[in-house]
């Protein structure tokens, strides 16, 4: 893992771009003022010194060793040594519904864009949290295990749609199950059967559910004090689903009827008073984050970096060979180069 200790000193990096910029707009004036003058093959002619390979090498020097100068006093450095340390927080399960159903855009620009702003949301103001994620449409799915890694959620969150199910649908209670046997205490004998007020799971779907118990499993996780928070998005009065993002064409059945789908907010208020939490509407995110607020902290073990390896000298060393480089190339081509012709060819 790495880390910088200045990561303000990594902003100066934006001004490596403009110094591309800049050299681009040079080498475009350079060759307009070159063509006013006159033909551009009589003027290799009339100068026959002048290099342009040499110009653009030394500038590619220049620029890499002043990118590595100014990641070299970030300064770079590696964790060398995990160690085990206990903090208070929660943990948290997030089950997101990616049936195509979830693609409706009642809510914009989706259901399902709508849903991975909300965990972005959530997962930014969480804090020695452990946070996992599952995902499910007609069966349910681990994205990612109960971790304490946010840019990894965030990353695998990206990617979460439904391409990556094999069966369509909307089961919610097997959701409820996999994120209850995702708890880090799930199965040990010394906490079974006492209340964790810490946990919980929170479901965000449209609630389109129709193949599983999913008020019973609610109930199950709660008899474990795993409290179960629903997130409703959708329009109760139903609407069509695109093919696929921001496509004009909707989802047809089998008899050619254009599919519709509608929030079930009912069967979502029930399931949250059976796992002891709350429904959330979809545009009261805000609430959600001020139930999960209420959650007690207990102690939990997280392994940290407790030593660093100071990397920064490789990135020093390569900048200051590149600059050395830079220095040592001519402008004009090397006079004793250009009495050996490599590429010369016997008539």
């Amino acid at each position: 893992m790495i880390q910088f200790a200045h990561k303000e000193i990594l902003w100066f990096l934006s001004a490596m771009l403009l110094m591309l910029v800049g050299y681009g707009l040079y080498w475009r004036h350079r060759r307009r003022s070159l063509k006013r003058m006159g033909d551009p093959r009589l003027m290799e002619v009339l100068m026959p010194d002048a290099s342009v390979s040499a110009h653009h090498w030394k500038f590619f020097l220049l620029f890499m060793g002043t990118t590595l100068l100014i990641v070299a006093a970030s300064g770079p450095r590696v964790g060398s040594k995990l160690e085990e340390v206990e903090t208070k927080g929660r943990e948290i399960i997030i089950a997101l519904d990616v049936s195509n159903s979830m693609l409706a855009e009642d809510i914009k620009p989706s259901r399902l864009e709508r849903s991975r702003q909300m965990i972005n949301r959530m997962v930014d103001r969480m804090s020695n949290d452990k946070v996992g994620l599952i995902v499910f449409a007609g069966d349910a799915y681990i994205q990612i295990p109960i971790t304490d890694d946010y840019p990894s959620v965030k990353m695998f969150l990206a990617g979460a749609g439904p391409d990556m199910v094999s069966k369509q649908g909307t089961s919610i209670g097997a959701a409820i199950k996999l994120a209850a046997r995702s708890f880090s205490s799930y199965g040990d004998e010394e906490t079974r059967g006492r209340v964790r007020p810490s946990q919980a799971i929170v479901v965000i779907t449209d609630g389109e559910s129709h193949e599983d118990d999913a008020v019973g499993e609610a109930t199950k996780a709660a008899e474990r004090g795993i409290r179960i928070y629903t997130v409703g998005l959708g329009d109760p009065n139903g609407v069509p689903i695109p093919v696929r993002p921001g496509s004009n064409s909707n989802r047809r059945d089998r008899e050619g009827q254009v599919v519709v789908s509608k929030l079930n907010d009912k069967l979502l208020k029930e399931v949250a008073a059976a796992g002891n939490g709350a429904y959330i509407a979809g545009d009261r995110i805000s609430s959600l984050e001020d139930e999960l607020e209420q959650l007690e902290k207990r102690d939990i073990s997280t392994r940290v970096f407790s030593d660093f390896a100071e990397r920064f000298q490789y990135f020093a060393g390569f900048a200051l060979l590149f600059l050395f480089l830079e220095s040592m190339i001519r402008s004009r081509k090397n006079p004793i180069l250009k009495r050996y012709n490599l590429f010369k060819t016997e008539k």
